[in-house]
């Protein structure tokens, strides 16, 4: 009976949490109990609230990998856990996040998702030094907490009651904060004192709730609507492109129809061009398919949606396009090319490409929100 009540309350729970938006949630008042959850963490092990019993203090902390927001306050957070690691203080980092419900263009700034998986690759990249823990599968314990956004601190007592809610400090730009609202807080808590200022306001990306993966599959809908085109292009032309005289990062992949890696690889680009096209970045892509093999070229590319600029080679000299290129180049392909505006290559690779290396130099070379 008591596991048939359990399993009808997590059905709740999750029913609650696709049917909710943020609009809705209720954040923990300053007083409230801290709620209890059993997560599993990308270290492999699962947390609840008894494995922080020894600590006198508890910082909750809401965040996520994709949100600009939050990869701002990554090193900040690394910091306050070393800094307070010593004074009876533990932290713990729960990601709220429905990975389907996060759509593409919000993914401009990151190299990765929310998924489970992504965040053991986040955490160990970024090593971090907290329990990093998954919530994206009901989002129970985030809809128990309430955040406003990412990031967002939940700091609680020995009896684990709320003191403070809020955010890190007052500036996503490190160099320009002045008000450090979560060291203050742990700082009063640990002298006895009463917190001062015990809730402020979360500027950050919007929890994504489960009741938002209907936008992703509209979105995804609109995507596949795109137009999607080729036009032939010439040696003198694709010397132009190379030249990058733009204020855009240009990728440029070179492909053909009959080329099997290039198969494999085409999605994963036509994924970035739709996570960066939306910042200073644009995607090209030339088939060294030959003139007669236009149609099998243009059909791969509506398979695979790519509305980006796309062009077919319509000489038959070969060379003079690896001249115009990279004269490095001995013409095996798939072949990819990252360039900076005014022409300077920061990334090529004969061969497939490693996605996630492609779109951690895509990141780098973009850049962050704020500095």
């Amino acid at each position: 009976m008591k596991r048939a009540v359990g399993l009808f309350t997590a059905f709740l729970l999750c029913a609650t949490s696709t049917a909710l938006g943020a609009e809705k949630t209720t954040t923990l008042n300053v007083g409230d109990r801290a709620p209890d959850f059993n997560l599993p963490g990308v270290d492999g092990k699962k947390y609840s609230l008894k494995d922080f019993a020894k600590a006198k203090i508890l910082a909750v902390v809401f965040t996520c990998n994709h949100c600009p927001t939050a990869q701002a306050y990554e090193e900040r957070l690394k910091k306050l856990v070393s800094d307070y690691k010593g004074k009876g203080v533990a932290f713990v980092a729960i990601s709220p996040n429905d990975p389907k419900a996060v759509r593409l263009d919000e993914l401009g700034y990151t190299d990765l998702g929310d998924s489970f998986d992504e965040m053991k690759i986040r955490a160990q990249y970024k090593k971090f030094n907290f329990p990093y823990l998954y919530d994206g599968e009901t989002q129970a314990v985030s809809l128990a907490y309430g955040p406003n956004a990412t990031p967002h601190v939940f700091i609680f007592d020995a009896d684990r009651r709320l003191r403070f809610s809020g955010r890190i400090d007052d500036s996503e730009a490190e160099k320009s904060a002045k008000s450090f609202d979560t060291r203050n807080a742990l700082d009063a808590m640990l002298a006895g004192k009463i917190v001062s200022v015990e809730r402020t306001r979360t500027f950050g990306c919007s929890i994504k709730w489960s009741d938002k993966r209907a936008s992703v599959e509209e979105f995804m809908a609109k995507l596949a609507a795109e137009p999607v085109s080729l036009e032939p292009i010439k040696a003198d032309a694709v010397a132009e492109l190379r030249k990058n005289p733009t204020d855009k990062l240009r990728l440029i992949n070179f492909w053909a129809s009959w080329c099997g890696p290039c198969a494999t690889e085409f999605p994963e680009l036509v994924t970035i061009n739709r996570m960066y096209r939306n910042r200073a970045f644009e995607f090209i892509a030339i088939s060294l398919d030959n003139s007669d093999q236009e149609k099998e070229a243009l059909a791969f590319l509506k398979k695979h949606q790519a509305s980006n600029k796309n062009y077919i080679f319509s000489e038959t000299n070969k060379d003079k396009l690896a001249d115009a290129i990279d004269k490095d180049w001995q013409g095996a392909i798939p072949y990819t090319l990252l360039i900076r505006p005014g022409g300077e290559v920061v990334y090529k690779h004969v061969g497939a490409v490693n996605p996630l290396e492609l779109k951690r130099e895509i990141v780098k070379q973009l850049g962050p929100r704020a500095k």
